[in-house]
C-alpha cells in the first residue's frame, strides 16, 4: 500500500539543473579545477563538500581544505543565484504530478543532497499547501549524501513508513541509486542531457521522459 511519495528537488521539481552545473564548472574553473558540464549531472545528488572533495581528489589527488570548502561552495552558491534569479523555473508538469499524488491523499516530501537556500524559499510560492519544510531532507539532515541510501532512509524515516510504502521520483543516478539501496520503488524522469540507460542501469523501476508523462500515467502505473 503505497503512503508516500518522495521527490528529489533540482531537476524534478525545478528546472534548475542546467543553472547548477554552469554555476559549478565556473567555480571550479576559478578555483584551478578543470571539469565539464555533464560531470555535475552526474555527480548530481552530492552533497557539495562530496562534490568538490571528488573533484579535488581527480585534480590534485587530496580533499579540499575547510577554508577551500567553504570559499568554493560560497561562490558557487553566489553564481547559482545569479543565473536562476529574479525567478527560479517550476519543472513542467511537476504541479500536475503533486496535484495528483495529494488528490490520492499521499504523503509528500523532498529530499535533496542541495542546502542551498534560494529554491527552499520558493517552494511554498510555487507548490503552495503541498510540503512541510519540517519533513524534507537537506544537505544539513545527512553524513552521507547520494548515493548512499542515508538521504532516502531519512525520508522514510521523518514520514515513519517503511520502504515498500513510498514511491521516489528522480532525475539523477546517483539519486536513483540511492533511493534503491534504500529499498524504495523509484521513478526516474529524465529530464537533462543524460541518456536514458545511465538511470536505467543505475536501477530505475520505470523510466518517464518528462514529468508531464509521468504525471499523465501516474494511476495507471501504481494500480491507483
Amino acid at each position: 500500500m503505497i503512503k508516500a511519495v518522495l521527490f528529489d528537488m533540482d531537476g524534478v521539481l525545478y528546472d534548475s539543473m542546467a543553472s547548477h552545473a554552469r554555476a559549478w564548472k565556473e567555480t571550479m574553473a576559478s578555483f584551478g579545477v578543470p571539469s565539464e558540464l555533464e560531470d555535475f549531472y552526474l555527480l548530481e545528488g552530492r552533497t557539495g563538500v562530496s562534490t568538490i572533495n571528488l573533484l579535488f581528489q581527480r585534480t590534485f589527488g587530496h580533499e579540499a581544505t575547510g577554508d577551500e570548502l567553504q570559499l568554493i561552495y560560497k561562490e558557487k552558491s553566489r553564481l547559482f543565484e545569479q543565473l536562476e534569479y529574479p525567478e527560479s523555473r517550476p519543472m513542467p508538469g511537476a504541479w500536475a504530478v503533486l496535484q495528483k499524488v495529494r488528490d490520492l491523499g499521499l504523503q509528500r516530501t523532498i529530499v535533496t543532497g542541495s542546502g542551498q537556500t534560494s529554491l527552499f524559499e520558493k517552494i511554498e510560492k510555487h507548490y503552495p499547501d503541498v510540503f512541510d519544510k519540517a519533513l524534507m531532507v537537506t544537505a544539513f539532515d545527512v553524513q552521507f549524501g547520494k548515493p548512499h541510501p542515508e538521504p532516502y532512509l531519512m525520508g522514510l524515516k521523518k514520514l515513519h513508513l517503511k520502504p515498500e510504502e513510498a514511491i521516489v521520483v528522480e532525475n539523477a543516478p546517483l539519486g536513483v541509486e540511492s533511493a534503491r539501496s534504500a529499498g524504495i520503488f523509484t521513478v526516474a524522469v529524465n529530464t537533462g542531457p543524460l541518456p536514458d540507460q545511465i538511470l536505467l542501469t543505475a536501477g530505475a523501476n520505470a523510466l518517464y521522459p518528462t514529468m508531464q508523462a509521468l504525471a499523465d500515467d501516474f494511476e495507471t502505473l501504481f494500480g491507483m
